[in-house]
Parts: C-alpha cells; sequence; structure tokens
C-alpha cells in the first residue's frame, strides 16, 4: 500500500479544486425544488463546472459511469444515475456528490439537500450524518490511528438507532480520484497512522434501517435492501501540523 505525503504543491492545487466543488454543491442549492429532474441538476452542475471553471467532472466516464454528477435520492445509498424522468417531490432528501478534476488534480464532497417540507425523521437522519464526521475530525491529527474515524462514527450513529452502510468507503485522493488509504466508517483494526500531508475523503451512508444494500441493474445505483431512508455528507480533509482542515 503507498500513501502519498502530499507537498505544498500538491497541497494547494487540491484546495483549488475542492473549492470548485464547494462553490458547485452551494450553487446548485437553489435549484432543488419540488419538481426539478435529477438529469437536469447533473447539467446545470456539468455546465457550472465546465464553463464556469474551466475544469472536468471527475465521474463523468470513470469507469463508464454515464453523468457528471451522482444524485441518490431518499433510499438510495450512492451512486444514484441522474436521469430526466425522475423527478424531485416534496419530502425527498437527496445526496448530491461532486468530483472534479482541475490541473490533473482531483477533489469530491457531497452533501444532502431536503426537498420542500420535509418530516422531521429526514431531518435527523441527515443531522446525525453529518454531525458524526465532525464527531470523527477530533481525533484526525499526525500519531493518530485511522481507525478511530470508523468507530467514532459507528458509536455516534448507532445510538439513535442508526446503521453504517459497510461496503463503501472514504478514500485517499488527490494526483487520483481514488488512492489509498480506504477510511472505513465501522469499526475495524485498520491500523495506519495519520501524517501531516495525507489527504482523504471521509464520507459515511447511514441508514435509518438495515445496514445491507443492494445494485441496481444499471450497475451503479446502490439502494438499501429495506428501502430505508439513507444520508451521507462527504468531505475531503487534509492532515496539518496539529489537526486537520476540511478543504472546501
Amino acid at each position: 500500500m503507498y500513501i502519498r505525503i502530499n507537498n505544498f504543491k500538491d497541497i494547494k492545487n487540491i484546495i483549488l479544486v475542492s473549492k470548485i466543488v464547494h462553490k458547485v454543491l452551494n450553487y446548485i442549492y437553489d435549484y432543488i425544488k419540488p419538481g426539478i429532474s435529477t438529469g437536469e441538476i447533473d447539467y446545470i452542475c456539468y455546465k457550472k463546472i465546465v464553463n464556469c471553471y474551466k475544469a472536468y467532472p471527475a465521474s463523468l466516464g470513470y469507469m463508464n459511469y454515464p453523468k457528471s454528477i451522482c444524485t441518490s435520492v431518499n433510499d438510495v445509498v450512492c451512486h444514484g444515475i441522474p436521469k430526466y424522468n425522475e423527478f424531485l417531490k416534496d419530502g425527498d432528501i437527496i445526496n448530491i456528490d461532486i468530483s472534479v478534476c482541475k490541473n490533473n488534480y482531483y477533489s469530491d464532497a457531497s452533501k444532502m439537500y431536503l426537498v420542500g417540507n420535509v418530516n422531521d425523521k429526514s431531518i435527523n437522519l441527515c443531522k446525525v450524518t453529518k454531525n458524526s464526521i465532525f464527531k470523527s475530525l477530533k481525533y484526525v491529527k499526525p500519531g493518530n490511528k485511522l481507525n478511530l474515524i470508523g468507530s467514532t462514527i459507528q458509536n455516534y450513529v448507532s445510538k439513535f438507532g442508526y446503521s453504517v452502510v459497510k461496503e463503501y468507503c472514504g478514500h485517499g485522493i488527490g494526483k487520483k480520484l481514488h488512492e489509498d488509504p480506504l477510511i472505513l466508517h465501522y469499526k475495524n483494526n485498520y491500523n495506519i497512522v495519520f501524517k501531516e500531508g495525507m489527504i482523504f475523503t471521509i464520507e459515511p451512508m447511514v441508514n435509518i434501517g438495515s445496514c445491507k444494500t443492494k445494485i441496481m441493474k444499471d450497475g451503479w445505483t446502490v439502494k438499501t435492501i429495506d428501502k430505508s431512508l439513507s444520508a451521507q455528507y462527504e468531505y475531503t480533509i487534509l492532515v496539518t501540523k496539529n489537526g486537520y482542515k476540511i478543504l472546501k
């Protein structure tokens, strides 16, 4: 396993790409309303990435993925393919996952959006999922073990009766979209130690019901096996001298 320690030039370029990712995530917020199709959301993000930031949506064509972003609605855990015949409805929750490449550097982030009038159950799931990342971040600093991320996230979400998806994880990122190390979001014995200059994503997928998932016929879309709601947030994280920095 090769874990890259980024130098000043690398970090500067990854920060630049990370800013683009979060600007697009913020830009799309005003479009997330009942009636819009996930296909239209994808096209809006594509235009913003390419035309405004002269960058490239890293998901487009990755392992033959057909779209520029992932749009995961309600019981879709991850990798939902945007469609022009899939329309958001009042009360939906949707994760939008955006990966961008610029100057041969990559960054990746996602967030949840509430569509119209969303019930408390859905809102709480989103809050807990996001909070679980920040609970784990207090352990991200040189010398600590990476597996503290997973145990912290699992312990926290289980207090609410939620489960953590185990089949999909965070990852190193920078000169490639996916690099070592893997970032598991559940208890594990992954004894890698944080070092200054490491960059990776934390992106837990949290389900109201069972942690088990299934892949749909399109080969990409992952759903909860019991049709329960799922939420995910993702941040690209830099290990600094004394702790961490969220790149955005």
